[in-house]
């Protein structure tokens, strides 16, 4: 896909993975529609890279987990842009267990179902309520972010960042990708980036990493083929592959993990056989 002049509708960008995506796309020459909610402490910096209606650019406050916000939002990508050729669906909440504990904890009274709300319903509504926009394009594309949580769940060292709730959200996206895939087709590809432990999600720069001991960082690491965490700027590149680069893709899922999902266990030496 040729995407400079295009129109992306990117989540999360307020920080983190978000923002680096929106920064490749923006240098792209893509123009940008940045929906941001909380992170307030994030939103004026956001404002001050993208706003001011600099290079065609629109920032919209919205609840992605309200369909009637959710809405109003593609009304105004419509009035604004006409339509919509990119969605890079990156929106998430997890309560990683070595912060927050467990659900039965008082504090964590709403925090499975908020989970659930954002990590997967809110990808719903967006797809959902993009789909004619992406349609009337002729040629789009959409790329889910989500975790390898779906896969390891509460199991080995990152039992300590992936709680239950996070994790069965995850294990979802990849349904939706594959029935998402289907109802595009042909004109809109759908794809997923799975992701391990990325530089500020899940990694250094979240609180839970720093709540970490040396040995539990160490067990992480360890068990990552590739002995270190991700960048945002990495998956950035990989979120433009699935846009730009992979137009014979779609309902795959790519990980970005590190090798942390192969990783752990070591084969074993071959023996010489007795025949």
């Amino acid at each position: 896909m040729i995407i400079a002049g295009k129109r992306a509708l990117v989540l999360g960008a307020t920080r983190g993975i978000g923002l680096a995506v929106a920064r490749t796309l923006a240098d792209q020459g893509v123009r940008l529609i940045l929906p941001w909610f909380d992170w307030p402490e994030s939103v004026s910096a956001l404002q001050e890279e993208f706003g001011g209606g600099r290079d065609g650019h629109l920032l919209l406050r919205t609840d992605l987990r309200q369909p009637d916000e959710v809405a109003a939002l593609m009304a105004a990508i419509d009035e604004r842009f006409g339509g919509l050729e990119i969605v890079v669906n990156n929106v998430e909440r997890g309560g990683m267990p070595i912060l927050h504990g467990g659900y039965r904890r008082e504090v964590n009274r709403e925090q499975w179902q908020l989970e659930m709300d954002t990590t997967l319903r809110a990808k719903w509504l967006v797809f959902d309520h993009a789909l004619p926009l992406l349609r009337r394009s002729g040629a789009a594309t959409v790329v889910n972010v989500s975790s390898i949580a779906g896969i390891v769940g509460r199991s080995g060292p990152a039992g300590l960042l992936f709680n239950d709730g996070y994790a069965a959200a995850n294990r979802g996206v990849q349904s939706l990708t594959e029935t998402w895939a289907r109802i595009g087709a042909p004109s809109i590809r759908v794809n997923e980036i799975m992701l391990g432990l990325i530089d500020f999600r899940h990694g250094p720069g979240t609180r839970g990493w720093d709540l970490l001991t040396e040995e539990q960082r160490c067990d992480l690491l360890a068990h990552t083929l590739l002995r270190r965490t991700g960048t945002p700027e990495e998956v950035a590149q990989a979120v433009l592959f699935l846009i730009r680069d992979a137009d014979f893709l779609t309902g795959a899922v790519l990980r970005l993990d590190g090798g942390y999902v192969v990783g752990g266990e070591r084969p074993s030496v071959m023996p010489e056989g007795i025949l």
